[in-house]
């Protein structure tokens, strides 16, 4: 129990609140649905990047390295000038989805580098060009070129020429739950002397302009200690105090719109939220409350840095109170006398805690990159308000006395979210996904189950999940479907706490197992649209990854039998039948529920194995499965596009162990009864009946002759088999596109490695061809249960033709080597995931700090999409862990990966490795 691990036991035991305060604040407020109040529904329009410095939010902030309280009543975050940019530096700046060539991008170098879990200990990165910030430059280049083009980055734009620019570091370190040091170092990289203006920033979250003017809070300069004070007092959170060590001044103004500025009309204060960028930028000295109070304060620190050296600035924000002016040394003293060590301790337990949780065997690269990627999923939580009802309602959408229709989201009145969510990141994405938290999760609980377990739970409770089952997708489209992956995330989530704590709660996995029932119902009820164990649901998350835009009736007419949609839904049922297996053996009144759920896995693999009319999803010429087009005059034809839709069949399996106790003995009787009864069930799928290694069971869609053809092409390298990873469409369509032709229309599907040359979603989310980690992590998970199975018996060539044989171990062992491969430094000494960018491969203050994109280039592994999207890439931390800690013995001796867990979790203690 080193300390980190003692401040999370005291966390979850309610003795200290050591969470309370953490990165919540959001890097885009601006431009997301909560604050769009237009009638067009084109939030990025309605809200702009150029308005945030001017304009109150109506339900959250953002800022720069910012932190908050869980309910962001009071936030703090940076501010910076350079005395060359045409307003302060603070919030990151981006492209919209309208002006980027590929979409949405934030145009901005800022890194993730440390956090613990109860962020006691943070660190962060920002690099501040000293010359003007290009931001028109960046809107006109990237909005001439064409999507055959690459974006243009702020790299580009030569700002960071000569080393012109200084690296700002911001690290916090907590003395208590209530006490928070921060220290923001920067440094002059560049060869000359040069100014930068520090702005430390604290300000009230707006609550006021929506009816709540009498409980307006107010930040005040005290007058008992020369000055360099700001006291905080809010009627719910209390009172608070930063210090500030020697500050040349305190500024102060009000979090309210400018309305002179954005609307052309009167502003109700005379300060306004824009007011310490007139003071600092224009000089204008009207523009700050000579009274010094209001509800945003800053600090101002104007430094002098010679080239290559430092300036340090020190603040702290704590609930101790000044003491009178005539003891101001004494108060120094005992505020800033002993900051530094407690800084460097929080550091040295925040390494501490890591050495227990990355393995001993990975070598400092691989640590860097596993403990840079687990930083970036800690800083990506952030506090989440948003009132639907209450929304709606702003919008004249009432749902009693409508005015006009609804915008988005209209079905969805119940839903009120004010949460810390694990967020895919915080300027793209400033809002979750549900599909995303799941593979979130089972990254986040290799450093916080609880956490974990805390987000799983919140897609479940009643004010999310919508009354008829379903799970909220994101923000834009609450309706829009996920895949159903959030039981299959409770499981593993229920079996490392078994391991960690000696036992799992069997009453959380009992109440998330009756809710998940809610949202299989919805699926089966909504998305089988004739009954026959078949399955649509639309994008499902892949986006661009089909012939038509399967979130829309398609131009055909008709209907798809999808690939993937019902791929899903045969895992979704093994992980209810997983989870009912748990609860019954607590609880015998599961067993029905076995039996249930062990059925209807049978039924839709068959259904996706095997079809009445003879189109079925299964091409037994190809050896691969596909998406059915069922067209209005009954005829139906196969989309013979190879994608991720097509692997996706391959994911659907789990083992079970042999008969262990009397519960098993009687579900296998049951379903050996069932299964004799309907002998077609199992014609064209694995059979269930068939022992494997050391008498297990397999539930696979995939029989051994169907497995090996679908592994032979996934493990092509001309086809699926990257060098960093499985990719998303076959590399075959580079040069054989698939197109399909309806009458006068044509539609076409070709390899592409990189960004999108469709404005489908945005554009910079592509599915044709770029390698994703969330599905290549269920490949993974899936080659693991098969080897469980047919153990070492079962060999493939890998890669496709090389002569190499491996067992399934292997191969998994193999893909997870290529995925890590992306971020590591290769013999030449570069990382594949930066490409051809000189300047990130080479420089010794670059080089080593890991963006950690949204997805990778097909064919040499370069990051795409979202720079900072470490929710689900995140999950690069599990798969260096896996394979630094589990061994193919392991796996035959005990089954899938959570039985070892489960039986013999001294073998799976963090940070060592057994043989």
């Amino acid at each position: 129990m080193n300390a980190e691990r003692v401040r999370l036991e005291e966390d979850r035991q309610k003795k200290f609140p050591w969470k309370k305060w953490g990165p919540y604040v959001s890097e885009r407020q601006w431009g997301t649905v909560r604050e769009d109040y237009g009638e067009s529904g084109h939030a990025w329009e309605y809200f702009t990047h150029d308005m945030a410095r001017s304009r109150a939010y109506r339900w959250g902030e953002d800022g720069l390295a910012g932190i908050s309280d869980s309910k962001q009543l009071l936030c703090f975050a940076l501010g910076l000038w350079n005395e060359k940019d045409l307003f302060l530096k603070e919030r990151l700046f981006g492209l919209t989805n309208s002006q980027g060539n590929h979409g949405e991008d934030v145009k901005e170098c800022y890194f993730y580098l440390d956090s613990t879990p109860t962020h006691s200990y943070m660190k962060y990165l920002y690099k501040y060009p000293q010359s003007a910030f290009p931001y028109d430059k960046l809107v006109s280049v990237n909005r001439s070129r064409g999507r055959d083009e690459w974006e243009y980055e702020l790299m580009d734009t030569g700002v960071f020429d000569e080393n012109r620019y200084f690296d700002v570091f911001v690290e916090y370190a907590k003395a208590a739950p209530e006490d928070m040091l921060i220290r923001i170092t920067v440094w002059n990289r560049g060869p000359d002397p040069a100014r930068l203006h520090v702005l430390p920033t604290i300000w009230f979250r707006n609550i006021w302009s929506w009816g709540k003017e009498g409980l307006r809070p107010q930040l005040r300069q005290t007058e008992s200690d020369a000055g360099n004070v700001i006291v905080t007092s809010h009627h719910d959170l209390g009172e608070r105090f930063l210090y500030a060590d020697r500050p040349g001044e305190l500024l102060f103004t009000e979090n309210d719109t400018n309305n002179e500025r954005i609307f052309g009309t009167p502003n109700r204060t005379c300060f306004v939220k824009d007011g310490i960028h007139d003071y600092i930028v224009h000089g204008r000295h009207d523009a700050v409350n000579p009274a010094k109070k209001g509800t945003k304060a800053a600090a101002h620190f104007t430094l002098s840095i010679g080239p290559g050296e430092s300036r340090t600035v020190r603040l702290r924000l704590r609930d101790v109170a000044p003491v009178p002016a005539s003891s101001s040394k004494k108060q120094y003293n005992s505020t800033f006398g002993s900051f530094d060590g407690v800084m460097e301790t929080r550091r040295r337990e925040a390494d501490e805690f890591y050495a227990s949780v990355i393995p001993q065997s990975l070598n400092a690269d691989q640590t860097n990159v596993m403990r840079q990627s687990l930083a970036g999923m800690l800083w990506s939580k952030q506090f989440y308000y948003y009132d639907v009802h209450q929304w709606l309602k702003e919008h004249g959408a009432d749902t009693f006395k409508p005015q006009r229709p609804a915008p988005r989201n209209e079905h969805w009145h119940h839903m009120y979210n004010s949460d810390i969510i694990s967020m895919p990141d915080k300027w793209e994405y400033p809002w979750y996904a549900s599909w995303d938290l799941a593979f979130h999760v089972i990254a986040l609980s290799l450093v916080d189950e609880d956490f974990g377990k805390e987000q799983l739970d919140l897609i479940l409770r009643a004010r999310y999940q919508h009354p008829n089952g379903q799970l909220p997708a994101h923000e834009w489209n609450f309706s829009a479907v996920n895949p159903p992956v959030h039981a299959w995330a409770t499981l593993f989530t229920y079996r490392l706490e078994q391991a960690r704590q000696r036992r799992g709660s069997v009453e959380w996995l009992e109440l998330a197992f009756q809710r998940l029932l809610l949202t299989f119902t919805w699926w089966v009820n909504r998305k089988d649209r004739l009954g026959r164990n078949v399955f649509e649901g639309g994008v499902l998350g892949l986006d661009n990854i089909g012939v038509f835009d399967r979130s829309s009736p398609l131009p055909t007419g008709g209907y798809l039998d999808q690939s993937d949609g019902t791929a899903w839904m045969a895992l979704f049922c093994q992980n209810m039948l997983e989870i009912a297996s748990c609860l019954a053996e607590v609880r015998p009144i599961y067993l029905a529920m076995c039996r249930k759920f062990a059925e209807h896995f049978l039924w839709i693999a068959s259904s996706m194995a095997h079809a009445g009319d003879g189109v079925g999803m299964w091409d037994e010429d190809d050896g691969f499965f596909y998406d059915v087009l069922r067209l209005p005059d009954g005829s139906a034809q196969r989309l013979k596009a190879r994608s991720m839709v097509g692997l996706l069949p391959l994911c659907a399996v789990t083992v079970f162990e042999g008969t262990r106790t009397s519960n098993d003995a009687q579900f296998a009787e049951s379903s050996l009864r069932f299964l004799r009864a309907r002998p077609e069930l199992r014609a064209h799928i694995h059979d269930p009946a068939k022992r494997g290694y050391k008498g297990r069971r397999l539930a696979a869609i995939l029989n051994e002759t169907r497995l090996r053809r679908v592994l032979k092409t996934m493990l092509d390298e001309a086809e699926f088999f990257s060098p960093y990873g499985i990719r998303s469409l076959s590399r075959y369509h580079l040069n054989h596109p698939y197109v399909f032709r309806m009458e006068d229309q044509e539609f076409r599907v070709a390899y592409q490695p990189g960004e999108s040359d469709s404005s489908m979603f945005g554009g910079n989310s592509n599915w044709r061809g770029p390698i994703w980690m969330p599905v290549n992590a269920l490949i993974v998970r899936a080659l693991l249960q098969y080897y469980a199975y047919y153990g070492n018996d079962f060999t493939i060539e890998c890669p496709t033709g090389s002569g190499v044989y491996m067992t399934l171990f292997q191969v998994a062992q193999e893909l997870s080597r290529r995925l890590t491969s992306i971020f590591l430094r290769n013999s030449e000494g570069k990382r594949p995931v930066y490409g051809g960018l000189t300047k990130f491969q080479q420089d010794p203050h670059w080089r080593d700090h890991i963006f950690f994109y949204e997805y990778f280039h097909g064919d040499n592994g370069a990051g795409l999409g979202a720079n900072h999207q470490t929710g689900w890439t995140g999950l690069i931390a599990r798969a260096l862990h896996l394979f630094a800690n589990t061994t193919a013995q392991q796996i035959l001796d005990f089954g899938k990966l959570s039985t070892i867990i489960e039986m013999h979790p001294e073998i799976y203690e963090p940070g060592r490795r057994v043989s």
